[in-house]
């Protein structure tokens, strides 16, 4: 009896999407600075990173990532193997109660494949989070240059001089 009305819910929620219930994955979660990777044109891949904190007092689980820019959007992770840096596919992200969970460059990540723009600084994508309640959370993401060598800081002084 239960099942039906999980999945009653899931339905629900797969309709309304955008317009959460109150108490679904998506309101529980906050996203601290997402940006997605500019790339130079030609490119048919880029990453998105953000830091996605859980405010609720249950585990949550990021199933899914959506984004109109690609043609594929999936989670993947990095993992050292045999000295190898290798990249896969996860089929989740397990976001545990109160805590933050990162995804960065090297780590956890939002691969977005078959790109179908040129991703150019300071251009803004739309990526949508999607867990496992079937909750989504739509976000406005950034383009941002990566410089790989340098800190936050240095690049945020350098952006400033940049501008002007």
């Amino acid at each position: 009896m239960k099942l039906k009305n999980y999945f009653a819910m899931f339905l629900m929620g797969l309709m309304f999407g955008a317009q959460a219930v109150a108490g679904t994955a998506a309101d529980a979660v906050s996203v601290n600075d997402p940006y997605v990777r500019a790339m130079p044109p030609g490119q048919p891949t880029s990453a998105g990173f953000m830091g996605i904190t859980n405010n609720s007092k249950q585990d949550l689980v990021l199933k899914d990532a959506e984004g109109s820019v690609a043609k594929k959007v999936e989670l993947h992770t990095h993992t050292m193997k045999d000295g190898m840096m290798s990249m896969h596919k996860v089929d989740k992200i397990d976001l545990p109660a109160g805590k933050m969970v990162m995804l960065k460059p090297g780590g956890l990540h939002v691969m977005l494949m078959g790109l179908k723009q040129d991703l150019k600084p300071g251009d803004n994508v739309s990526l949508t989070l999607v867990f496992s309640d079937g909750s989504k959370k739509q976000l406005e993401v950034p383009v941002r240059k990566i410089q790989m060598m340098m800190k936050k800081q240095d690049a945020k002084q350098h952006n400033k001089h940049m501008h002007h």
